[in-house]
């Protein structure tokens, strides 16, 4: 049976013309059952976009923490050998030296899709499989990182540079369909799954403390107020999240946190019926969504 927020929620997703998925749950609660949480359809697979940051800055955390990598050791980033993005280093005009933690910073507060594809490089596909695995995370799969989605899109697209393809990817009139679009072949996730992840965070169950305070503190510097922030307009109160957007895909998760309250782990995943590049109703309702769903477990009951 659904409840009076799900209801609501459903609600807010279909005035704002998109569908949606969301899990909600109470950080640090040892079993989480659909009693405990606010779900809607929070099963099914769902496109990540750059949700899958999250999981791949817990990897290279991992690499932190055994001493294969080191935060603080540098890389040489060439602009011009970059993947194409709207912010972080591929848009700078000279080569800049970065450390691998600067990196995780760019990678996460600005959503940076070259700092992110050289983080993949370095930790691999496998040491994103081996969090997943170890966190009991198995309908999550990581296929590749933003280079290979816009391969994808040149070939699918018929387009000769990237701009074009995702140019044909807010085309309302394109009767194509991209498998960036598809979970069954495209990184994909559960709400449920991210919020368990960010329950590991968290806790600490995911990483070492130090770890831990570096996850949270860069999540909480993301620069993006206009989807689940957009629902907790208050001072005193935390949002520290990973948004992800492609084409009709428009996701957030996040931890809320009110002062002296037990935060609430959130995840939003959206798929607009319109592609258009800018769609502020949808980033709202996201907002809103998330807002419902934090509202109604703070309140310690769910009708």
């Amino acid at each position: 049976m659904r409840t009076a927020a799900e209801k609501r929620i459903r609600d807010v997703f279909a005035d704002a013309g998109c569908t949606g998925w969301l899990h909600a749950r109470r950080v640090g609660e040892q079993r989480v059952d659909d009693g405990d949480a606010v779900s809607v359809e929070a099963d099914d697979l769902v496109v990540t976009a750059s949700v899958y940051k999250l999981p791949l800055l817990v990897a290279l955390c991992r690499e932190f923490d055994t001493g294969a990598l080191s935060p603080t050791a540098t890389v040489r980033v060439n602009p011009a050998d970059c993947t194409p993005g709207p912010t972080g280093v591929s848009i700078f005009r000279d080569p800049v030296v970065m450390s691998w933690r600067d990196l995780a910073l760019s990678m996460m507060t600005v959503s940076d899709n070259a700092a992110a594809d050289l983080i993949l490089g370095s930790v691999g596909l496998d040491g994103i499989d081996r969090v997943l695995t170890e966190l009991g995370l198995s309908r999550t799969r990581i296929i590749g990182g933003t280079a290979d989605v816009h391969r994808a899109l040149l070939v699918e697209s018929h387009a000769h540079t990237t701009r074009e393809a995702f140019d044909a990817l807010a085309d309302n009139d394109e009767a194509w369909a991209a498998s960036a679009y598809d979970p069954a072949f495209a990184s994909a996730t559960t709400p449920r799954e991210m919020t368990s992840l960010l329950d590991a965070i968290w806790t600490g169950r995911a990483v070492s403390a130090a770890q831990t305070e570096f996850i949270r503190e860069v999540m909480a510097g993301q620069i993006w107020p206009h989807r689940i922030r957009s629902g907790f307009p208050y001072a005193g109160v935390t949002v520290a999240g990973k948004t992800g957007t492609i084409g009709a895909i428009r996701n957030e998760v996040a931890v809320v946190g009110f002062p002296g309250e037990t935060p609430v782990a959130v995840a939003v995943f959206t798929r607009a019926a319109r592609a258009d590049p800018v769609l502020p109703v949808v980033d709202q309702a996201i907002g809103r969504a998330a807002h419902i769903a934090v509202t109604e477990l703070r309140s310690g009951r769910i009708e």
